[in-house]
């Protein structure tokens, strides 16, 4: 090894620490008291470990709610997100009257909307006013995410398809018999992107979500943050002798929205680098 892979080698270390280093500290922040945070700030191990944080946000029964409704956004949003994206995709690998036209406009759509007043006038006559579909249905296609896969599809060999044909395959049983599995790592990339983006919703939660159970766990937990510190807030948490850390328990909620994500992550860490690498060549 010489001296420039060493440098190299260094430089990735040192950015690997960068990375790395803020979700450290947001658990570590989450474990500690209010009094060792103080002294503290820049800490490589907790001197005491306490659940205080983590206690004060599962004490608010909100939080199940929040977990059950992000939960069914994710699955049932996901799933309705690939599957429009696919066929939309699929769709456009086709030659038809006005293919141009119609791929035009959708592409327009990525840079230009309707804007926020006539969005929710639409989801008001659409019924989804506190409804968690408000949550689901808007998010139909991402147009950029759609593109690379329609790409991707466009690589495959037309003889796959010709055979299929010439067997009896109609046109579903061929996007779900060949193209999908021959495209398995750049369809399961863009399915970790949509779950993720559904995980995270709340823009479309704080708009149209009225009712308290029903609110996405991104909104819940930010509703601990704000009423941290209340007065009525404190005195629930007086028998138990805890003083609320604010920023212990902001670090708490963090750990709390990224576990899930991150514990799926392994699962599909060999298909997502395959999928960015085939996005990366394709696209």
């Amino acid at each position: 090894m010489n001296y420039v892979d060493v440098i190299i080698l260094a430089f990735l270390f040192v950015f690997f620490l960068l990375i790395l280093y803020p979700f450290y500290n947001s658990v570590l922040v989450s474990l500690v008291s209010q009094s060792d945070y103080i002294q503290e700030r820049f800490m490589l191990f907790p001197k005491r470990i306490t659940l205080e944080s983590y206690f004060i946000v599962f004490m608010n029964g909100s939080i199940f709610d929040g977990m059950r409704v992000t939960t069914l956004v994710t699955l049932i949003g996901t799933a309705y997100n690939m599957f429009l994206t696919t066929t939309l995709a699929y769709v456009f690998t086709k030659s038809f009257f006005g293919k141009k036209f119609f791929l035009t406009m959708i592409i327009f759509t990525m840079y230009f909307s309707g804007g926020l007043i006539p969005f929710y006038l639409l989801i008001r006559d659409l019924g989804l006013i506190d409804n968690i579909f408000s949550m689901i249905l808007p998010a139909g296609v991402s147009i950029m995410y759609m593109t690379v896969i329609r790409k991707q599809f466009e690589s495959l060999p037309a003889e796959l398809e010709e055979s299929a044909k010439i067997d009896g395959a109609s046109e579903m049983t061929i996007l779900f018999r060949i193209m999908l599995p021959l495209s398995l790592p750049i369809i399961v990339t863009f399915a970790l992107y949509y779950g993720v983006e559904r995980w995270n919703e709340w823009y479309n939660g704080m708009l149209f979500i009225r009712t308290f159970d029903r609110r996405p766990l991104q909104l819940v937990l930010r509703g601990i943050i704000q009423t941290t510190g209340n007065q009525l807030y404190t005195s629930d948490l007086a028998m138990y002798d805890i003083q609320p850390f604010s920023d212990g328990i902001k670090m708490a909620c963090i750990v709390v929205t990224m576990t899930p994500v991150i514990a799926v992550y392994p699962f599909l860490q060999k298909y997502f680098v395959s999928g960015l690498t085939l996005g990366a060549v394709k696209g």
